[in-house]
């Protein structure tokens, strides 16, 4: 008997009864709340995890058969992150049961489904309700913008509370590339500065997205694992792409802004300042970033209590900016880098660094004319400046290079036009040559019938 016959059944309770013998409970608690019946096996391989971003087609029937909502109908399939609570609470217990090109019918009990209310003019009060689920893919859940780290949870963590920046984290980590362990520790370290602990970018950076008691996998692109210098101590060559396993045990937040008065972000910003500094020297731009977007966030709303102290704040608030130009030049961003410089010129129209590395920056992205105009309102602000004096040289030639490329651009244009152009007179003349030979032709053979 198929799941297609249990709907046509006119006693509901009992097509409920048959399925419930037929499936499998797949509810965490076993109070049937969802029943299974596997029309067709998936792939073998994993399953889906929390968090993971799944596509599927559904079709949704009440018991009697009537159907209430199918995603083919539409024409499209439907993606949801599993395990958020983004969908039904049966959605999200029975993909989680299910592998890659698994088809599958979902018993679903009212408190699994609509519950007491129900759907207006689709699903009554209290409803048990059917689903047919293809499960089409999975893909784990993308934590940067980039999708340099993705992340898969394996045990969902307690609470709420996330670690933020600055945070003391207790994690038990296990570091792979392809099959090999390369790490296995319990370590501890401050959220933002896992480096110094030789914690990679992407699980520093995965932390502020983990709960208490969370076991997740994160896979991550070079930039977010060792990078193209790589890890020697543990045999990680350049470029490579790891995988970490993460156990978050335990973290004590760190204070955010709005619960520390002025005095004590003042206290914080000099150690953090001189935390980003280092990471500056030693090429850890990254790490650095974390430093100086603290600091802004702390100061950049503040005024103090006096003129002294709104300098003081001022003079942080602007160091921080300029280090974010800094860091982001060396990581090629250059749009970030303009942002923190005219953050800068705001406040201080005649600031040699920040327009010097505006200037860097927009000759990088090839806006040679704004990049000249940098240049020289640095010479105006300070004459002695010999590296701006060269960066003019650079821009005057590099607007000459583009000059004659768009001149020859032009050209060859032009000439493949007049080439055309020329073509297709030829095409017409020819053309006008062969009808005229028709003509005459015609005339002939007509002289010649008569």
């Amino acid at each position: 008997m198929t799941t297609d016959r249990f709907l046509d059944m006119d006693d509901q309770s009992a097509a409920a009864a048959v399925f419930t013998a037929k499936g499998i409970d797949v509810t965490p608690n076993k109070d049937q709340g969802v029943i299974k019946v596997v029309k067709r096996q998936g792939d073998n391989g994993d399953r889906p995890m929390i968090g993971d971003k799944v596509t599927l087609h559904y079709t949704g029937k009440l018991l009697s058969g009537k159907k209430f909502d199918c995603s083919r109908q539409r024409k499209e399939p439907f993606c949801f992150n599993v395990g958020k609570g983004q969908v039904l609470k049966a959605w999200d217990i029975g993909v989680l049961s299910m592998r890659r090109g698994e088809v599958c019918t979902l018993l679903c009990k009212p408190e699994y489904a609509y519950g007491s209310a129900g759907n207006p003019d689709k699903i009554p009060p209290n409803s048990s309700v059917v689903f047919e689920m293809e499960l089409l893919n999975f893909e784990g859940e993308v934590l940067s913008e980039d999708g340099g780290i993705i992340r898969r949870i394996k045990v969902k963590g307690d609470g709420y509370s996330n670690p933020n920046d600055g945070a003391n984290v207790d994690v038990h980590v296990e570091g792979r590339c392809g099959d090999r362990l390369f790490d296995c520790r319990d370590v501890s370290f401050t959220v933002g500065q896992g480096e110094d602990k030789g914690i990679p970018l992407g699980v520093d950076r995965a932390m502020d997205k983990m709960q208490k008691g969370e076991c997740c996998l994160l896979q991550l692109k070079p930039k977010y694992g060792f990078g193209n210098e790589g890890k020697p101590e543990f045999k990680i060559g350049p470029d490579k792409e790891i995988a970490y396993e993460v156990t978050l045990k335990d973290f004590t937040r760190a204070k955010e802004s709005w619960e520390m008065d002025l005095s004590e972000k003042l206290e914080l910003t000099a150690a953090v300042k001189s935390k980003g500094n280092q990471y500056v020297k030693a090429g850890r731009y990254h790490q650095a970033v974390i430093q100086y977007q603290r600091i802004i966030s702390w100061l950049e709303l503040e005024c103090g209590s006096g003129m002294e102290q709104y300098k003081k704040i001022q003079d942080y608030v602007m160091t921080a900016h300029l280090n974010l130009a800094l860091c982001f030049l060396r990581l090629k961003e250059f749009s970030q880098v303009v942002d923190n410089c005219n953050k800068v010129i705001e406040q201080d129209a005649s600031n040699e660094k920040a327009l010097y590395r505006r200037g860097e920056a927009r000759l990088l992205r090839n806006e040679y004319n704004l990049a000249l105009l940098d240049f020289q309102r640095v010479l105006e602000v300070n004459p002695s400046n010999r590296a701006a004096r060269g960066q003019i040289s650079k821009c005057q030639n590099k607007m000459k290079e583009h000059q004659a490329q768009e001149k020859m651009i032009y050209a060859n244009m032009f000439q493949k036009f007049a080439e055309r152009d020329s073509k297709k007179g030829k095409t017409k003349r020819r053309s006008s040559m062969n009808g005229e030979m028709c003509i005459k032709r015609r005339r002939r053979s007509q002289d010649c019938a008569s």
